[in-house]
């Protein structure tokens, strides 16, 4: 497993979002040379962990966990088969992107090592949003993006270090839990009865993420579903 390329984004005007200065730093390009990746802080207050990367909506993204965002190739290959169009790396907005790695597979929890002194730990997939939509330019891309769940993930900053395109990607610790990405990605959106089971990874999880299991738990503690995916894919779309 390595990392193909270190991406980064520039804030830039455009009309299809929503965030304050209606400006988004989700156009990622490659960077050469080594890069800084370092704990930004708190949501609404930090933004990415990846020095010179912009997050221009502090309201859903960027902070501690959702420092790094990373996203296979494998994974863009995929998309381009299923869009029928070219995606470069960093073309989901992705900072980190990898060949040879599972990331739909990676356990909440599990730490990667890359880079001599680098590591991270995985938090959650990531959920889609109109911006996202927006910079792609597909209709529709909420509810496909979230029905196929081929999500990528995110990463807290354990170390900071630097990174560089070719990196070596170690895991270094893999939870005996059975929550991956993927399955907590899909408690969160269109099987909200899996959240009972995310609990196993405790505070691993993405804080939201883990919010959202005790509440459910608290109040279906049966089982029983707490929403169904018509009302999820509205709330996920208007993120």
């Amino acid at each position: 497993m390595k990392v193909l390329t270190v991406n980064v984004g520039r804030p830039r005007a455009v009309g299809y979002t929503d965030a304050p200065g209606g400006a988004t730093g989700m156009d990622k390009r490659p960077v050469d040379g080594p890069v800084a990746v370092r704990d930004p802080g708190l949501k609404g207050v930090g933004g990415s962990g990846v020095v010179g990367d912009a997050v221009c909506d502090l309201r859903h993204h960027g902070g501690s966990d959702q420092a790094v965002y990373a996203y296979a190739r494998e994974d863009l290959d995929f998309w381009e088969r299923e869009l029928g169009r070219p995606l470069a790396n960093g073309g989901f907005g992705e900072n980190l992107t990898t060949s040879g790695a599972d990331l739909n597979g990676t356990k909440i929890g599990e730490r990667w090592r890359i880079g001599p002194d680098l590591v991270l730990e995985a938090t959650s997939g990531r959920i889609p949003c109109r911006t996202f939509a927006g910079f792609l330019g597909e209709k529709g891309w909420v509810r496909r993006f979230t029905r196929q769940g081929v999500t990528g993930a995110y990463f807290r900053v354990v170390v900071p270090g630097e990174i560089r395109a070719g990196d070596a990607i170690e895991i270094v610790h893999r939870p005996d839990h059975d929550v991956t990405v993927a399955l907590a990605f899909r408690a969160v959106t269109t099987e909200r009865e899996l959240l009972p089971r995310v609990l196993a990874a405790g505070e691993a999880l993405h804080a939201e993420g883990l919010r959202i299991a005790r509440e459910y738990v608290a109040k279906y503690g049966d089982g029983r579903a707490g929403a169904d995916t018509a009302d999820v894919l509205q709330a996920v779309s208007d993120t």
